[in-house]
């Protein structure tokens, strides 16, 4: 690979894309943020024309309009199943925005980022949620991450589907009195718990994960229902990194090396305080990767080894 070759890593969730461009040496030349381009079944085309839109916008950034990349590495959520995976690749690849085009997972990449080669436990609670990790021996293995319908336990989507069983059980005076009443029809823009039910029904999963703010501000708050939701999140997610790590590493007890990812998850968020507590007390072996995990950083790391290795 020449100095003046470039490549291209992406990072694409429910919630939003990354594009970062670099050089041979892996220095960022550019970097540039969009939508959310997740992947679900039949939107191949769809979720291609925002990854390529971006990937021109991050070119024209770093003042390269018209260089072709060595390398697009694109790590995309929803690409767990070999149809998806395949059906971008071919529509990235058709739109001829890079020599070589490489579709992964986004939990890969972010693993790629924590660890390189090494083994250890990446859980990513974001719009979905799933552990991904790799045993000592290099096996790869992964919990969770079965989609909105129903799975991604302890994700923003499932903390939001939550907040609305919660809302039209106090509608009903089955549950008393909550907060996350009021907050949850500010979220979803509407004015009746009634109106609820049409606007559920059309709500795909980034527009359940919209609403999880609203129940981590109640949470912060006071609001009994909404704490409960946020622990019963935080029992999900515990179990996604004991289940993973016993997979991997035979015992839960074992010790290895964690690293956490995704919006819920950030430094000093509610989730993250007190999901650090209970992995404590639920699975003593993880110790905690200090660096913020980057996915499209991994992304870059992966697309640079794939250009060298094809030289």
């Amino acid at each position: 690979m020449s100095d003046a070759e470039i490549v291209v890593g992406i990072d694409a969730g429910g919630s939003k894309t990354r594009a970062i461009v670099a050089n041979a040496q892996g220095e960022t030349l550019a970097e540039i943020v969009g939508t959310g381009a997740s992947m679900s079944p039949g939107n191949a085309e769809y979720c291609a024309n925002i990854i390529s839109a971006l990937v021109a916008a991050a070119l024209e950034s770093a003042g390269m309009s018209d260089a072709l990349p060595r390398v697009l590495y694109a790590g995309v959520a929803g690409t767990g199943r070999e149809a998806e995976q395949i059906a971008l690749q071919q529509a990235l690849s058709d739109r001829e925005i890079a020599d070589e085009v490489v579709v992964e997972t986004d939990a890969s990449v972010a693993l790629a980022d924590a660890f390189g080669d090494r083994s250890g436990v990446l859980l990513i609670a974001g719009t979905g949620s799933i552990a991904y990790g790799r045993s000592p021996s290099g096996v790869l293995g992964r919990c969770g991450g079965w989609g909105v319908a129903f799975g991604d336990e302890g994700s923003g989507a499932w903390i939001g589907r939550r907040a609305l069983s919660v809302v039209a059980a106090a509608h009903d005076g089955r549950e008393p009195e909550t907060t996350l009443t009021g907050a949850i029809l500010t979220a979803a823009q509407v004015n009746e718990v009634e109106q609820l039910i049409p606007w559920a029904i059309a709500a795909d999963r980034e527009a359940l994960a919209a609403l999880a703010p609203s129940v981590l501000a109640m949470a912060m708050q006071g609001d009994v229902r909404a704490n409960t939701i946020v622990d019963m999140a935080v029992e999900e997610l515990a179990l996604h990194v004991r289940a993973l790590a016993r997979q991997l590493f035979v015992d839960d007890r074992a010790a290895f090396d964690l690293a956490l990812a995704g919006g819920l998850l950030q430094k000093g968020s509610l989730v993250r305080k007190r999901l650090e507590r209970r992995l404590r007390a639920s699975v003593p072996g993880a110790t905690l990767h200090a660096e913020e995990v980057d996915g499209a950083r991994g992304a870059i790391k992966q697309a640079l080894r794939m250009a060298t290795a094809t030289l």
